[in-house]
């Protein structure tokens, strides 16, 4: 099966703005097929560069796993201190100088906007592991690819959204990319973290429900299909004494699930800190382990798309 270009990029992935519906039904439907079938050796003779100017280990791993299993070779680095960044090279200049060596670059910044100056000064497609406190793209493909698992579609789904939706870039991602589909969204944050207004914006411009609250409490919990945790990002904060007001200002308790839908399922990019307890892990409504094995096979999918590669059946 031949894989399709997508309508709306010139062969980057930096954003899900720049999505459409049928863009994300074809990348899903690639991850199911890679998720049958992940070691095919349809990279051989690529090479990708993956550049993590920011700590990662699950994207990292994932999309460096991504490109092993379908035979290409992977080069980079994981700390900007034992690269050219250290001492004074620009954005430019490095970007310049891997795509001398790459076939594609996966590239997590924390500059929002990184990723999307990389794409405009280099032909070789750009994927956006994360810039900043703004987009995660990839991630949203495999949230996406979570929530069409356990819930069996994407359509009318109910989405709780608990904890830094300021800075946490997987629920602004989100929040786009579900608009296709009809979803009701809840916004559980503290007043100093509660979602953008650009973000809420969105949502009216949409027409997509949204509530917001700041107690999270098993009436919340029981309402909805997607319980979507996140973690305060320290690296976020400005001033510390912000942080130490929001860091442990919520957390999930297995106790708190007792009445939940059978259906719902609990997500998390991870890391986790302190907002999942560990007695959660043992209920078949987590889901956060199987979340980032889907990684995967949607990061598979992304630079298999990218690439224009075919897929096997």
């Amino acid at each position: 099966m031949c894989a399709v270009i997508f309508n709306n990029m010139q062969n980057n992935f930096i954003s899900v703005a720049d999505l459409n519906k049928d863009d994300i039904l074809s990348l899903l439907a690639d991850a199911a097929k890679f998720e049958a079938n992940p070691n095919q050796r349809l990279l051989e003779g690529k090479v990708v560069a993956t550049l993590f100017f920011e700590p990662s280990t699950r994207t990292r791993l994932s999309f460096e796993t991504a490109a092993n299993r379908l035979g290409a070779r992977v080069i980079g680095f994981s700390d900007p201190n034992s690269s050219s960044t250290s001492k004074g090279e620009t954005l430019k200049d490095t970007i310049k100088m891997v795509s001398n060596y790459a076939d594609v670059i996966v590239m997590r910044h924390f500059l929002e906007g990184a990723a999307r100056y990389a794409s405009e000064i280099t032909d070789v497609p750009i994927i956006n592991a994360g810039d900043g406190a703004n987009q995660h793209p990839s991630q949203t493909m495999l949230d996406l690819y979570s929530i069409w698992k356990t819930q069996g579609t994407l359509d009318n789904i109910d989405i709780t959204m608990v904890g830094d939706l300021k800075y946490g870039r997987t629920v602004h991602s989100l929040v786009q990319a579900m608009s296709f589909f009809n979803p009701k969204f809840h916004f559980i944050a503290p007043d100093l973290l509660r979602m953008p207004n650009g973000y809420r914006d969105f949502c009216k411009r949409h027409d997509l429900y949204f509530d917001e609250q700041e107690d999270f409490n098993e009436e919340a919990i029981n309402r909805t299909d997607i319980l979507y945790m996140t973690r305060v990002q320290r690296e976020r904060f400005s001033d510390p004494r912000e942080y130490e007001q929001v860091k442990n200002v919520y957390c999930l308790r297995r106790s708190m699930l007792e009445h939940a839908k059978s259906n719902l399922r609990v997500l998390h990019p991870l890391p986790r800190v302190n907002e999942i307890a560990y007695d959660v892990d043992d209920s078949d409504k987590a889901y956060y382990f199987q979340q980032a094995q889907n990684g995967l096979y949607a990061r598979q999918a992304i630079i298999c798309r990218m690439l224009n590669i075919k897929l096997e059946q």
